[in-house]
This record gives structure tokens, sequence and C-alpha cells, in this order.
């Protein structure tokens, strides 16, 4: 009998009808399969929040300022992000990396150091980054991710700074897709209609100014630093067979962009919720994926993949804890 045959075996006979316990018994399947037992753990939960600066945020992509990045950073090395109340209440190992924030940060301060330029470059005149740079910000995120591993984590997940990068988020589902900016570009952070108008005009322009087919090549020179770290560490994740929760719309923008260097990756995702931010359901079916809830959220930090940690938490408990029919003395006949 294969695994996966045994694992659902083991489901459907716990002192349950069979998938009452809906996407719980699909991800305890996952799980199972992922790390190849019929008993799977759960070791060491880590977060890791990638922060960049986007050249493009000059142009108006977003309501806020691009400074707002620096301070946010700041923010969670001082615990007061929504991102440091989630991973506190479930006990999630949080890290905060400068993948590329346009600020000198103290060396003596809690964060992992990787800044591979002070911001990206405005991509309505050139590539964000060049391939080089972006082949060095992946192979950061991917030493980042063994650190973790090596520390003993097995599940993982990521959330990003950057104020514009739902701007290359939006871009790169376009680039990699073809569906239409206007369909890939939402309000973000919260722009009005005639911000929403704007947003789409500058993307528009921005995709027509590069000609670019090329996985590594679009993200490149649409992504950020945070998001081609991000994509590094989603694959060493993947490599080391490590359990990933996504986040939402920037988050998987990077899984997207990874997935194009290579698809197993999406093999060990746990989609976690539905963002708000209107794209993200094109790039998650694009991904195949399925999300575990919709709590109308898009608040990023990856504070929705922290969110539903205990879900993924419970998949595994009751897989493990449950009796099963014989084991309690029930009849399941």
């Amino acid at each position: 009998m294969e695994l996966k045959e045994k694992l659902r075996k083991k489901i459907d006979l716990k002192t349950k009808p069979v998938g009452s316990l809906g996407k719980l018994e699909d991800v305890a399947l996952k799980i199972g399969l992922i790390q190849n037992t019929l008993t799977p753990e759960l070791k060491r939960p880590v977060h890791i929040v990638f922060a960049g600066g986007h050249g493009l945020a000059d142009e108006g992509v977003s309501p806020y300022p691009k400074e707002v990045t620096a301070q946010m950073v700041l923010n969670f090395l001082n615990g007061g992000a929504a991102i440091n109340v989630f991973c506190r209440q479930h006990n999630i190992g949080l890290k905060v990396v400068d993948a590329g924030v346009d600020y000198d940060f103290p060396e003596n301060i809690n964060l992992i150091h990787a800044k591979i330029g002070r911001g990206t470059k405005n991509i309505l005149q050139e590539p964000a980054m060049t391939k080089e740079q972006c082949l060095t910000a992946m192979e950061k995120g991917r030493e980042i991710v063994d650190a973790e591993f090596g520390s003993g984590s097995n599940v993982i997940s990521f959330g990003e700074m950057g104020i514009g990068n739902t701007s290359s988020a939006s871009l790169l589902l376009h680039k990699y897709t073809g569906l239409p900016v206007e369909e890939c570009t939402g309000r973000g952070t919260g722009h009005n209609d005639d911000g929403l108008k704007k947003k789409i005009e500058i993307l528009k322009k921005a995709s027509e100014k590069h000609k670019v087919t090329e996985a590594i090549d679009i993200l490149a020179t649409y992504g950020g630093f945070e998001i081609a770290m991000m994509a590094g560490a989603y694959l060493q994740a993947w490599k080391n067979g490590m359990i990933i929760i996504v986040d939402g719309f920037i988050a998987t923008s990077a899984l997207l962009a990874a997935s194009r260097i290579d698809s197993s990756v999406v093999d060990n995702c746990i989609f976690a919720h539905l963002s708000e931010e209107k794209a993200h359901k094109y790039m998650v079916g694009f991904l195949g994926g399925e999300p575990l809830v919709n709590l109308n959220m898009r608040l990023g930090e990856g504070t929705g993949a922290a969110v539903v940690y205990p879900l993924v938490k419970s998949a595994v408990l009751f897989l493990n804890e449950m009796a099963s029919f014989e084991d309690a003395g029930v009849s399941n006949k």
C-alpha cells in the first residue's frame, strides 16, 4: 500500500464521518506526504519578513511615502507590528531581513543585514535590478532559509515590507501569466479610484518599456529585492523538505517567480488565505492552490500565514492524536 493510501485510510478511520474535517484532512494528507510519514511533526516554526525599497514608489504607485518601509522595519524590530503580535501569539520565531531598504540601519540591531542595494531602480526608466543582483538576492534567501533549517525548523512562512511592492507583484503576475495589467492591479495599501487609475497607467507603461521573457529576467526587471530574496527562500525551503505556509499577494508573487524556475516548489506549499487584493485569486489559481480561509486581509508582512498556522497545527494534531474507531471501540458501520 502506498503512503498516500495509508494516510487516507488513517484519516478516514478517525472517529468522525469521512471527510467531515474538510480542508484540515487535505492539509494533514499533504504534510504526511511531504514528510513521508504517517506521523508528521511541526518543529520550530519560523516566519521571515523580507524588506526592500522600490524605485517605482517615486511615481506615486502607493499612497504612502517610501520612507515608511524603513519605519516599519524598525517597528518590527521593536515588536510593535501586527506580525509581531501574531507570531508571539502562536510561538512562531520571527526574523527580519534588510533585503534592500533605502536606509542605513545600525549594525548592532537584531536584523539580518542582507542589503543588495538601496532600493530597486525606477522600472519606468530601467530594470529594477540587474540579473546579477537578482541572482545574488535569491542566493541570500536560500542561505537564510538554510540557517533556519539547520537550527531545526521544518515549517516556515514568509512575509514582506516594501512600499510599492504590490506594483511589482502585479507586473510579475502580468508577465508570467499574460493576464491584462488591469486584471492584475488592485488598490494596494488603499488607493481611491483616481489613485488606482493612475497606478494602472504607470504599470502599463512599465510593462511596455521592457521586453523580457525568461523567468529570471522578468523577476530582475519587475521584482523587488525582497521578492527575489523570497523566491530563493521558497526554492530552498522546498529543497529542504520544509512545510511552506504561503501568505498573500506579494508573497505569492515571489512563489509564482520561484515556480517558473522549478514548478515542484508548489508541492510543499499550503496557501494560508485569499487576500483582499483582487488579483491574488488569479495567482493562487495559476499555481493550483486552494486557500484555507478568506479573512478579507490585505496587510502583508505575512500576517495571513501567521494567523492560519494554528489550523495547520490542528491538521497535524488530529492525524496524530485523534482516536480511530478501533482504538475507541466506536462502530463505524
